[in-house]
């Protein structure tokens, strides 16, 4: 049995993931899910049951702010209070706003009820998924860090997008779509307890629990863009490499549509483009611990997205409305936007001890694309047009190119003498 352990232990070690975390990176896989059940239906579910598009629209943008809200507190939290107890906050507040949202809003059809659960249910996820990263940012080894995050990233994306539609897609015809709502309270507490119970890990703060400290801790989640500009820098970047993940489910079906691709088609696509994605997740993880992370992030993610966002939008002109060329631009697309996953080792390795405060910022800018992808299509497709849209889209991810390139390790980093050691393969590749 020692043997059989020190195997899996030996492999996990081998492949980027700290041992000690092995049970946690399953348990964000089946929490997430859970939480991706609706990912794809529950819109168009909304209108036929005679919601306006208004109506479905300020529902999201709530559900985004919250998420966004969370996504900035799980790292201050999980600095402050532990990633368990951060965690557990966040399963509980998905668990109401489930219970609320099925049970008593989509029930009654009380869009009030259905504002208020689906905005507390937002919050779960961000605490749940994002405190374990903050986890992850402080027990994996510097050398390693990138694949670490990667593997997060891998299940992250891979439960969220890849089999929580799966899932749905099996569950909606033999359950039902209320049921399968319910189905996930299911999903998010078998995750919990690999993450929260098998999980063993022991996560020991650098505040020592002085509720002055944890008061300190939540300030500081604001103040270390002050007192270290390049994480706002990688907080902007963070938030313009999901932006068109977004953007383009707004105004991509209708435009593909003009060229022949059915709803079906583009489902098709879409999906097709996050089993790109989270398995990319993983090979930029390794490729920035080996050539920089900043050199990742900078080319294959901003100056990679750039040139296939267009590449993406004018496929249908360029090859006919060829399903096969639009459907492998689209994977070039997917491919790329995992380019910035070293981002994530990055920024918290420009601060010594406040990397709690550091993935808050990031963390902050995972969660606003949510609301600030539909928002660019809304302000800007009545004047500048689909075409419009996706340039200032490609845009974007130029300026977060160029920003990268001035978020710089080691100089100004705030990093321990052992650290210092670790970051001269990065100072080189960079």
């Amino acid at each position: 049995m020692h043997n059989t352990s020190t195997t899996e232990n030996g492999l996990l070690d081998r492949v980027g993931i700290p041992k000690s975390l092995g049970w946690g990176y399953l348990g964000i896989l089946i929490f997430m899910m859970g939480d991706g059940v609706e990912q794809g239906w529950l819109s168009p579910y909304l209108l036929e049951k005679g919601m306006s598009i208004q109506q479905s629209a300020l529902l999201f943008t709530v559900y985004g702010i919250t998420i966004a809200v969370s996504s900035w507190f799980s790292g201050v939290l999980a600095e402050g209070y532990g990633p368990k107890k951060t965690m557990l906050v966040g399963l509980l507040l998905y668990i109401i706003g489930t219970c609320g949202f099925v049970g008593y809003g989509l029930e009654d059809q009380n869009y009030s009820i259905m504002l208020i659960t689906y905005a507390i249910r937002g919050f779960g996820y961000p605490l749940f998924a994002y405190s374990f990263l903050v986890w992850i940012t402080y027990r994996s080894p510097h050398n390693k860090l990138g694949r670490a995050v990667g593997w997060f990233w891998f299940v992250f994306t891979g439960g969220l997008n890849v089999f929580g539609a799966y899932y749905s897609s099996w569950a909606i015809q033999h359950l039902g779509y209320l049921n399968t709502l319910w189905s996930s309270i299911f999903w998010v507490l078998v995750g919990a307890f690999f993450a929260l119970i098998l999980n063993k890990d022991k996560f020991v703060s650098q505040h020592k629990g002085e509720a002055g400290s944890k008061a300190q801790e939540l300030v500081k989640g604001l103040t270390i863009v002050k007192e270290e500009p390049k994480v706002l820098l990688g907080g902007i970047v963070r938030i313009i490499n999901t932006t068109a993940q977004f953007a383009f489910p707004v105004f991509l079906p209708t435009y593909m549509s003009q060229f022949g691709f059915s709803t079906i088609e583009w489902l098709t696509i879409w999906g097709t483009i996050f089993t790109s994605n989270i398995v990319f997740n993983l090979i930029f993880g390794f490729v920035g611990d080996f050539v920089g992370w900043r050199n990742t992030v900078m080319w294959f993610g901003g100056v990679g997205c750039a040139i296939t966002t267009l590449l993406f939008f004018y496929s249908p002109q360029l090859f006919g409305a060829s399903y096969w060329m639009v459907l492998f631009c689209g994977v070039l697309w997917g491919a790329a936007l995992a380019g910035y996953v070293p981002l994530t080792a990055l920024v918290p390795s420009l601060v010594k001890k406040d990397k709690g405060a550091a993935m808050a910022i990031l963390n902050l800018g995972a969660g606003l694309p949510v609301f600030v992808g539909p928002a660019i299509v809304g302000l800007f497709i009545g004047s500048a047009g689909d075409e419009g849209v996706i340039w200032i889209l490609a845009v974007m991810y130029v300026i977060s190119a160029i920003l990268t390139k001035f978020i710089t390790l080691p100089e100004n980093a705030r990093t321990t003498s052992h650290m210092r050691q670790d970051v001269v393969v990065e100072q080189v590749a960079s």
